[in-house]
C-alpha cells in the first residue's frame, strides 16, 4: 500500500469515527432522561456497542416498556451485524485475541469502510481504524451526554443524526456505480421505508437486507445461465 493510498484511508475512517461518535452525546442525554443511570448508560455504549440497538432499547424503556421487551427490540435490530460477518471474516483473517475483538468491532460503519476499499490490506487498515475509532469517540461522547444531561435539552435538534447518516451515505454512494447496485439500494430503501410505520425496531432493516441477499443469490445465477446460452 502506497503511503497516499494509507493517508486516504485513514482520513476516511477518522471522518466516519468523529460524525458517527458524536452522535454518541444524543444517545447518553436521551438514555438519562429516559431514567438510566449514567453506569448503565455507559454500559450500553461499551458492550453493546450498537448504536440503533441502543436507541431502541432506551425507547421501549422510556416509554415504560419491560426490560424483555427493550432486550428483545435492540437484539433484533442488533442482528444486521451478524450479516456482516460474512463479508469481513475472510477479509481479517482475524486469530487469536483479535477475533473477538473484530466481533466487537463489526459494525455498520467499519463494514462500510473496509468493504470500501480496492484491495484487502486497504480493506483491513479501514476496518480497525474505523471500529476502533468509532468505539472510542462513540463511548467519550456517551459519556459527555449523560454527563450534561438536561443541560442539553433535546439533543436531537443539533442534528447530529444526520451528520453520522451522509457520514455513513458518503461510504455507500461510490459503490452504487451500475444499474444493478442502484436498483438493489433503491429496492432496499422503498421496503424498509414502507415497513416503518407497521413493524417493531429492527424488522425493516433485516427486512431490506433480504432483498440485497436475494439479489446476491439470483444474479450470479442469471449471469451464468447467460454465458451458458452465448455461442462458442
Amino acid at each position: 500500500m502506497t503511503p497516499d493510498a494509507r493517508r486516504a484511508v485513514l482520513r476516511q475512517s477518522v471522518s466516519v469515527a468523529v460524525a458517527t461518535g458524536l452522535y454518541g452525546i444524543s444517545f447518553g442525554a436521551l438514555s438519562v432522561v429516559a431514567g438510566l443511570s449514567t453506569t448503565q448508560t455507559m454500559a450500553l455504549s461499551l458492550l453493546m456497542f450498537s448504536g440503533g440497538s441502543q436507541f431502541a432499547f432506551i425507547g421501549v424503556i422510556g416509554a415504560g416498556g419491560a426490560a424483555g421487551a427493550a432486550i428483545a427490540t435492540a437484539g433484533l435490530l442488533g442482528a444486521r451485524n451478524g450479516l456482516y460477518g460474512p463479508q469481513v471474516t475472510p477479509l481479517l483473517a482475524a486469530h487469536g485475541w483479535r477475533k473477538p475483538l473484530a466481533a466487537q468491532l463489526t459494525i455498520d460503519e467499519s463494514t462500510a469502510v473496509a468493504t470500501a476499499q480496492p484491495d484487502p490490506a486497504a480493506g483491513r487498515l479501514g476496518f480497525w481504524w474505523t471500529g476502533v475509532g468509532v468505539f472510542v469517540m462513540w463511548n467519550l461522547f456517551t459519556l459527555l451526554g449523560a454527563l450534561l444531561g438536561d443541560a442539553l435539552g433535546d439533543p436531537r435538534k443539533y442534528g447530529l443524526d444526520a451528520a453520522a447518516a451522509a457520514a455513513f451515505l458518503a461510504l455507500v454512494w461510490p459503490r452504487l456505480a451500475d444499474g444493478l447496485a442502484r436498483l438493489v439500494a433503491g429496492a432496499a430503501v422503498a421496503v424498509a421505508l414502507a415497513l416503518t410505520p407497521f413493524t417493531p425496531a429492527g424488522v425493516p432493516v433485516l427486512l431490506a437486507a433480504v432483498v440485497a441477499i436475494v439479489v446476491g443469490l439470483v444474479a450470479p445465477q442469471e449471469e451464468t445461465q447467460e454465458e451458458t446460452r452465448e455461442p462458442a
